[in-house]
């Protein structure tokens, strides 16, 4: 529960930063209940859809480098959007890969200041003879 708060909470201030960075990307009530909503439904989009989409374009994915992850990330972005009544607007698929090319630094920037990766890692055993 509590890496899912820290989560939570990356996932909103990096939101919150990208919307205000990037003029395509809005949040529409500025309020912190607002923005924790949209990271929450942020946060299931990626965990339930993201993992389809990008087994369905693997093909592309190898074709294009990796480029395409680009692009998953961005439709991720557009269908918050879809599905945040309101609250949370993206101006188009261009806005939606540079946002998701920013949230991703933002959260990455967060997570590793905040040590939020830390706890998944396997503990590591002693070399022989320490």
């Amino acid at each position: 529960m509590h890496s899912f708060l820290i989560r939570l909470i990356i996932n909103a201030a990096a939101l919150a930063i990208t919307a205000w960075l990037l003029p395509g990307i809005t949040i529409a009530e500025g309020s912190l209940a607002s923005v924790l909503l949209i990271a929450l439904i942020f946060g299931l989009v990626n965990a339930l859809v993201k993992p389809v989409i990008v087994i369905l374009s693997c093909p592309l994915l190898i074709l294009t480098l990796g480029l395409f992850y680009l692009v998953v990330n961005g439709l991720m972005l557009l269908l918050t959007d879809a599905l945040a009544g309101g609250r949370f607007e993206v101006d188009g698929i261009w806005w939606a890969i540079l946002g998701g090319l920013v949230m991703g630094i933002v959260g990455g920037m967060l997570e590793s200041l905040l040590g939020a990766g830390e706890e998944d890692e396997a503990p590591r055993a002693l070399p022989p003879g320490s």
